[in-house]
């Protein structure tokens, strides 16, 4: 049977205990610094606090520490790890190599520390670069968001003891992750260091050699959102163990609809294959709301390339949230508009639509507006949108009563626990057990002294009464059973209240016992094995290795690697290729002659031109079907 996590970002300590409660088996959240989403840090503090509400529930937290590391700020990622380590962090997602070193001093200061996860920032596309990690101790790698289900079936069938962590919704980056420099290259804001400008979502200009404009004015690069939650079956048939939820600059609302979509999705899966999968964490959720995906901010879903290549990937119109279809313009007048279907509007609501470019609309494509008042399907919105018209479709992106369901009581975790109350030689013994999936059940006891005597009427109800009071705590009862040899004996209530409280409180010294003996000071090991993951265009161009430091430039030539250059963010090469993606702007014209398309009417190579003029030339790696973006 294998383990199957729903993994939930957290943008903070209130997303990251929203998480857990709607039922996402682990989080994970960024330290103060050092992680790839720079403006979403949390102190340690923070963390130790998600930690200890995580572990009530067997979920898990793991901590971002996956940015490239530069020579002064070795000493404070080293202070960040043996902190983490001390809190209890359950992994940590790295990309620099230094971080090796790392964890193995904090292991030996503190005596337990984090596995290691190797972050998609890797570039983790193949079964060689998979093997490699485990050969170092990795006991995870995060997958490119690009792999098919056969690639990873591929992987986990070569690697099966390496955990395989897939995306399964929210943003996706055109470039494979690790491997985007066009915000470095522009900007000097680098995605390797959590300060990415987003220069995928931003308008180009498609021009061939001559100088002639085959696309204008579009966001070429701008893909849709990821949406599997129809493939988590196959994701995990194929190999896949943890689902990953992205989003970690999200609000607690987007936490909250998303991981209670997944939450719910992957336990129907589970009860159909009760005999293959179980979830990784313990307890049960109770939903005061019903989920809906088209709810929360989406630019348009796409599978991406889970089922092969397809042309459904981009959204050129808009790099913004579409939202989801609301109906159709039939009328508009003076100062409303009246719309078909069967949606129900509230006041305040955001909509939006696509301009019509052929009557001359100029400047952003998607143009949206605020409704003021709502009378049946009339909407009279705050300003009337002057392009408007009959007949378009119109959009959802802010639903005002969706909001204020999420702002509510909108889920409720507990863990069933078996209670049996029995006798010590000098008093009484309340002993709490729950499933945690494992072959072993977790169970712990209190014990209270109390002469025993006769009762002089029955017992059993009062104490079930009693026992079963655990509001305001993380249990429910579940069973409660009475041994024999207390059914007859008296125990006043206010004793056996006591006795429940301290069962209670005994649980989290009973949790971390049964985690230190679950989880035997793992170390990392290198066995030797050369490095032999990389693709061709590592050899190319030696700085896709991303080493900012002296340690990881030991590591790699410890490890065989010759040549290695300094990362681009620290030396920027002549014409360095900024982006290896495996979608194609070629392909999703039409004209990929290698797979059925038309032939290009146009002269190569290609460019793309931001408004400034600035812009990369298209290299197209046809035997690899690769495009990648060279700077100019």
């Amino acid at each position: 049977m294998r383990t199957l996590e729903l993994l939930a970002p957290a943008k903070n300590l209130e997303c990251g205990l929203a998480a857990i409660r709607h039922g996402a088996d682990a989080v994970y959240i960024g330290a103060d610094h050092f992680g790839a989403r720079a403006s979403a840090g949390n102190s340690v503090e923070d963390i130790r606090q998600l930690c200890d509400y995580a572990h009530l529930f067997g979920a898990k937290v793991y901590v971002t520490v996956n940015t490239i590391i530069y020579e002064d700020e070795l000493d404070a990622t080293q202070d960040l790890i043996t902190r983490l380590a001390e809190i209890g962090v359950d992994a940590l997602l790295v990309q620099d190599m230094a971080t090796l070193e790392m964890r193995r001093v904090a292991l030996q200061k503190v005596g337990h520390a984090p596995v290691l996860h190797a972050s998609t920032q890797m570039d983790n596309r193949t079964v060689e670069k998979v093997r490699w990690l485990r050969s170092l101790g990795f006991t995870r790698a995060v997958l490119a968001r690009e792999l098919s289900l056969d690639e990873i079936r591929a992987i986990h069938e070569a690697v099966p003891d390496v955990e395989l962590e897939v995306f399964v919704h929210g943003a996706l980056c055109v470039s494979y992750s690790g491997q985007c420099y066009a915000s470095q290259h522009l900007f000097g804001r680098s995605a390797n260091r959590g300060e990415c400008a987003q220069v995928c979502r931003m308008k180009y200009d498609l021009i061939d050699a001559d100088g002639k404009t085959i696309v204008s004015d579009r966001y070429l690069l701008s893909m849709k959102d990821m949406s599997q939650i129809d493939a988590l079956e196959q994701l995990a048939d194929a190999g896949a163990s943890s689902f990953k939820i992205e989003g970690r600059l999200k609000d607690v609302d987007y936490v909250k609809n998303v991981v209670s979509a997944y939450s719910q999705r992957l336990d129907q899966v589970i009860r159909r294959r009760k005999a293959d999968y179980r979830r990784a964490s313990w307890g049960r959720v109770e939903y005061h709301f019903q989920p809906d995906l088209n709810k929360t901010f989406n630019r348009g879903y796409t599978h991406y390339f889970l089922k092969g290549r397809t042309h459904d990937l981009p959204t050129m119109v808009t790099p913004k949230a579409l939202g989801e279809f609301v109906g159709t313009v039939k009328d508009v007048r003076r100062d409303a508009l009246h719309v078909t279907g069967t949606a129900a509007f509230a006041n305040g609501d955001g909509l939006c639509f696509i301009k019509d470019k052929t009557e001359g609309a100029e400047g952003e494509l998607l143009e949206g507006f605020r409704v003021n008042r709502v009378e049946g399907n009339w909407l009279y919105p705050f300003h009337m949108p002057h392009n408007l018209r009959r007949g378009m479709s119109l959009y959802r992106n802010n639903d005002v009563a969706f909001e204020k369901t999420l702002a509510g009581d909108t889920a409720h975790r507990t863990m069933p626990v078996t209670m049996t109350f029995g006798t010590t030689e000098d008093g009484f013994r309340l002993t709490m057990t729950i499933a945690t999936g494992e072959q072993k059940a977790l169970s712990w006891s209190a014990d209270t002294v109390f002469a025993h005597q006769p009762a002089n009427r029955p017992q059993e109800e009062n104490i079930r009464k009693q026992l079963s009071k655990l509001g305001g705590t993380v249990f429910e009862a579940a069973e409660i059973n009475i041994e024999e040899s207390a059914k007859g004996l008296f125990i006043p209530s206010s004793v056996l209240a006591q006795l429940r409280r301290d069962a209670v409180d005994a649980y989290p010294k009973a949790l971390q016992e049964y985690i230190i003996n679950k989880e035997t000071g793992h170390d990392n090991h290198v066995d030797g094995a050369p490095a032999e993951y990389w693709t061709s265009e590592y050899k190319k161009h030696p700085y896709l290795y991303n080493v900012s430091n002296h340690a990881a430039r030991a590591f790699y030539e410890q490890h065989g690697v010759k040549d290695v250059a300094p990362a681009l963010e620290t030396k920027e090469p002549k014409d360095p290729v900024v982006m290896q993606c495996r979608y194609c702007i070629r392909y999703e014209l039409g004209f990929c002659v290698r797979r059925g398309g038309k032939k290009p009417t146009w002269h190569e190579p290609l460019h793309l031109r931001l408004g400034d003029g600035r812009g990369f030339r298209l290299d197209f790696r046809c035997d690899e079907c690769q495009m990648n973006l060279v700077a100019e």
